[in-house]
């Protein structure tokens, strides 16, 4: 055998067993990864902000692989998690609240959004506020956050909801295409559509932040049973979701191109770039995830007064700091 040829196998075969080292070490960590099943809103133009954690390699970071599973609405993420189909989900607090009242295992373990980017859209017939008394609105299942906004915003103007038509459809999407559609008056929805309303034909009747301020948009829920049973990867999790939005406020580009890509939308679709700077304008989103008992409080005593809760429940009842103490020493903080 000619000594060069013999020289040439041996790299070759040596080349061979490098790659496939490389690739048997690239598989053994992707195994090492641990599921973590993470319960979202059906994406939208806030998409690169919550999917941000498992679409950016922060996840991976805290030995994790986050899948995220996506509902038209967070009343059916929380039957999800209740059933023992998620680890955790994302919403606004009013349906774990009414189902902490109930003695269901769910606890809230930080609020990475607790300004609400949401508002009242209305045909251009409705003058203002007052003016919804006697008119059809689109809202949601009863607890989730349309409902509870859009009943919180009648409470804000002495309008009692008996005296509004309420119409339950799915998503903000359908909510917004019912008011364009002249199917109802007036519906609750993110106020990623402004840049889209008046084109549409309808406006934006009432911002959130104007009215109900103390309103929470998004907290973080997780089970009893699995903090106790996957502590640790509970931490992560929050660690992991700590860093993304961190990352995220600071680079609005990567935030506005990976909406597009999550929701598969148009690059000259103004939403996603309109909801990352309002965002900023408001301070909407706290990366360090805390807990306002304060906030969470008035949304206890606003479904007192819309008659949604029967039941007292102490707040405190429902909190699980300890995850989100964790993952604050995991990432430094």
């Amino acid at each position: 055998m000619n000594s060069d040829t013999g020289k040439s196998g041996w790299r070759l075969g040596l080349l061979l067993a490098f790659l496939a080292a490389v690739l048997a070490a690239s598989a053994s960590k992707a195994q090492e990864l641990k599921p973590w099943r993470h319960g979202v809103v059906e994406a939208k133009s806030d998409a690169g902000f919550v999917f941000m954690a498992s679409k950016g390699g922060f996840a991976e970071k805290q030995g994790l692989k986050i899948e995220m599973i996506q509902f038209k609405g967070d009343a059916l993420a929380l039957r999800a998690l209740l059933a023992g189909e998620l680890d955790s989900y994302e919403g606004s607090p009013g349906a774990p609240i009414l189902a902490g009242s109930r003695g269901a295992d769910i606890k809230i373990t930080g609020c990475y959004w607790p300004g609400l980017t949401y508002g009242i859209y209305a045909k251009s017939s409705v003058a203002g506020p007052d003016d919804l008394k006697g008119k059809a609105m689109a809202i949601s299942s009863p607890g989730a956050l349309p409902d509870l906004m859009a009943r919180a915003v009648l409470e804000k103007y002495n309008i009692p909801s008996s005296d509004v038509r309420f119409s339950i459809m799915g998503s903000d999407s359908d909510r917004f295409k019912a008011v364009s559609a002249g199917i109802v008056d007036a519906a609750a929805a993110s106020t990623e559509f402004v840049p889209i309303a008046e084109q549409s034909g309808i406006k934006l009747l009432v911002h959130a932040h104007d009215v109900v301020p103390e309103y929470l948009r998004f907290c973080t829920y997780v089970s009893g049973k699995t903090i106790a049973e996957r502590g640790d990867d509970t931490a992560k999790f929050l660690a992991a979701e700590m860093t993304a939005w961190q990352f995220a406020l600071s680079n609005r580009d990567k935030v506005i191109a990976l909406t597009h890509e999550v929701t598969n939308s148009k690059v000259d679709d103004p939403r996603p770039a309109y909801i990352f700077d309002e965002v900023k304008r408001y301070s909407a989103i706290d990366p360090l995830m805390p807990i306002p008992t304060d906030k969470l409080t008035w949304m206890r005593d606003l479904l007192i007064k819309t008659g949604n809760l029967t039941k007292p429940v102490e707040i405190n009842s429902l909190v699980d700091s300890g995850p989100r103490e964790r993952a604050l020493k995991l990432i430094g903080k």
